[in-house]
């Protein structure tokens, strides 16, 4: 798990951290994020991986028992009854470690968020 007070610049580097079967599922879900918002730009901010575009898109981050996924409270809402079977807090789902990553699920929120990042571009302006 990430040190106390250690600056994560990457998400290769965040990745990198965690056991290889965690890598594997953090990798898998990186990408499915990068097919879903081909314009993304990735980064680290709260200290774990996130993708911008207009803002803030979602984040993901390895956890004691689970992988979260951080798609803001609206991408919780829009699919909360296929959420329904998982844990998670207002904006967050909780992928525990022992069941597959729904990645097909994962992909559809990515591509909602996607399209309400560029529409609050278009109401900007």
């Amino acid at each position: 798990m990430i040190e106390r007070g250690k600056q994560i610049k990457t998400i290769d580097e965040y990745i990198s951290m965690f056991p290889e079967n965690v890598q594997n599922n953090l990798e898998k879900l990186r990408q499915t994020i990068k097919e879903s918002a081909p314009g993304a730009e990735e980064a680290i901010s709260y200290r774990i991986p996130t993708f911008k575009l207009n803002g803030s898109l979602v984040h993901f981050a390895a956890f004691k028992n689970h992988i979260a996924f951080f798609p803001t409270s609206s991408g919780r809402e829009a699919f909360k009854k296929e959420l329904s079977q998982y844990k998670g807090g207002k904006g967050t789902i909780q992928f525990p470690f022992d069941e597959p990553i729904p990645f097909d699920l994962v992909k559809r929120i990515v591509k909602y968020r996607v399209k309400e990042c560029l529409n609050k571009k278009k109401d900007r302006k």
